[in-house]
């Protein structure tokens, strides 16, 4: 006779998340090889009857579970009237950060492979938080999920293998998991269980999802393990910094980057100049925060022929041109000189449309410091600090809201300060740290260079 199996250990729990607390309950089984958190979207988590059966399934499977409500009480009341809170996926991605950084804390959790099962708006919330902790999640499952809400910067971002679920019956959902599957590069696969709806009501249809589910969390989230006993680096590590993020977007970037800025105040022939378009709404709020003048710098990526999103260097005001190989891919000289040509064209085109009238501000003996939203493989900002250099501004300075902690080393050797705010790790792109994060607009550029100028020029008089 088989002895009995020991009953997993019941932990209610709480979990701070910013200034609100949430409420779980942690579950852990003997000798259990994970520990997979559970977002619900509607905010009820722990106490969904869908999220408990699969939670149960987990646990025979020798899985700990964490289940918990990612909206406080007063929210989900909120919510049950207005739905409000369940599509406030930056809310939803906050609270699934904090109380994934909150278990890795725990004693006996602090090696524990971890998981996301995400449900509804849930998975969007548990797929970004993934693409942001990087390695440090081993697998992730969406069940009837929204995984599009992420966005494409995320899910491509995302490299814990990821399994979609959805309902045969779900026609509107399953387009939606195509597409986004079609954008996520980590080991992943779509499955359709035949004749479930939305909520896996039907007979037996739960009951396969929670199966898919432990199979898939016991696979990937032992391999995670095998892979952390024969490692003794920090991969996977989460550097938190003592900014707070994500930042909210561009304008909240700045204002918190200029708070570490602030030993510049009052130096003589003070100029920030900002790399357009996204640098440039950084840009303003520094300049307007240390009391100086707002200029822009223009810079155009060269990306390679067929795969824009990929740049073999950059070109700057003055000719400066910088390369930058990438392992896999070769270009002939002439389609370089036409990619240069191009951007050389729209270069010229931006400064013009940006700057109307006013002439360049003369960088001579001046205190610079040049602003971007963010720093990734550093190229762009490399050739701006190098043409800048050929100013000969008195002191040059970088500085960013988030960047790879790499390239912002590497920026160390080039410029006379680097200041990045946020140096989180995994890195993994600069839009991940912005709850929103749109491309700015010409007009955005333009509107905010006339606001500085004549806020200086005011305060100058």
């Amino acid at each position: 006779m088989n002895p009995p199996t020991p009953t997993p250990a019941t932990h209610e729990v709480r979990i701070p998340c910013g200034e609100a607390w949430l409420y779980g309950d942690l579950v852990l089984p003997a000798n259990f090889c994970g520990l997979v958190l559970f977002a619900h979207g509607s905010g009820s988590g722990r106490h969904s009857a869908r999220n408990r059966q699969v939670a149960q399934k987990l646990q025979q499977a020798g899985i700990a579970t964490l289940l918990f409500d990612l909206l406080t009480a007063q929210e989900e009341q909120v919510d049950v009237q207005t739905r409000e809170h369940r599509f406030d996926i930056p809310l939803l991605t906050r609270r699934m950060q904090d109380a994934t950084v909150w278990a890795m804390s725990q004693p006996g959790l602090q090696q524990a492979s971890i998981g996301y099962f995400g449900a509804s708006t849930g998975s969007a919330a548990a797929i970004i938080a993934a693409a942001r902790l990087g390695d440090r999640i081993a697998a992730v499952v969406s069940r009837g999920g929204r995984p599009d809400l992420a966005g494409p910067v995320a899910l491509a971002a995302v490299t814990a293998p990821t399994l979609l679920i959805v309902g045969g019956a779900d026609h509107e959902v399953i387009k939606l998991n195509e597409q986004a599957l079609q954008q996520l590069r980590c080991d992943k696969q779509l499955v359709i269980v035949p004749g479930a709806t939305h909520l896996f009501e039907e007979r037996g249809t739960l009951a396969q999802v929670a199966e898919l589910a432990a199979a898939w969390f016991t696979t990937h989230l032992a391999r995670k393990e095998r892979i952390a006993q024969g490692t003794h680096g920090t991969a996977g590590a989460l550097i938190m910094t003592d900014v707070s993020l994500p930042f909210h977007d561009r304008r909240h970037a700045g204002r918190m980057l200029a708070e570490k800025l602030e030993h510049f105040r009052g130096r003589p022939n003070l100029l920030v100049l900002a790399l357009p378009r996204g640098g440039v709404a950084v840009g303003f709020e520094v300049a307007r925060a240390l009391e100086a003048p707002l200029d822009i710098f223009v810079v155009r990526k060269l990306g390679f022929p067929g795969h824009a999103e990929y740049a073999m260097g950059a070109i700057a005001s003055g000719g400066v041109r910088v390369m930058n190989p990438v392992p896999g891919l070769t270009v002939s000289p002439e389609a370089v000189a036409a990619v240069v040509a191009r951007e050389q064209a729209e270069l010229v085109r931006r400064e013009q449309l940006y700057r109307g009238q006013r002439p360049a501000i003369d960088l001579l003996d001046r205190t610079v410091i040049v602003v971007d939203d963010g720093l990734a493989t550093g190229s762009t900002m490399l050739a701006a600090v190098l043409a800048i250099r050929q100013r000969r501004p008195a002191y040059l300075a970088v500085a960013v809201p988030v960047g790879a902690e790499e390239t912002c080393q590497e920026l160390r050797d080039k410029a006379d300060e680097v200041v990045c705010a946020a140096t989180p790790r995994p890195f993994r792109g600069v839009g991940l740290w912005y709850e929103q994060f749109p491309q700015a607009s010409d007009d955005e550029v333009r509107t905010l260079l006339e606001e500085a100028h004549r806020k200086h020029a005011l305060s100058a008089h």
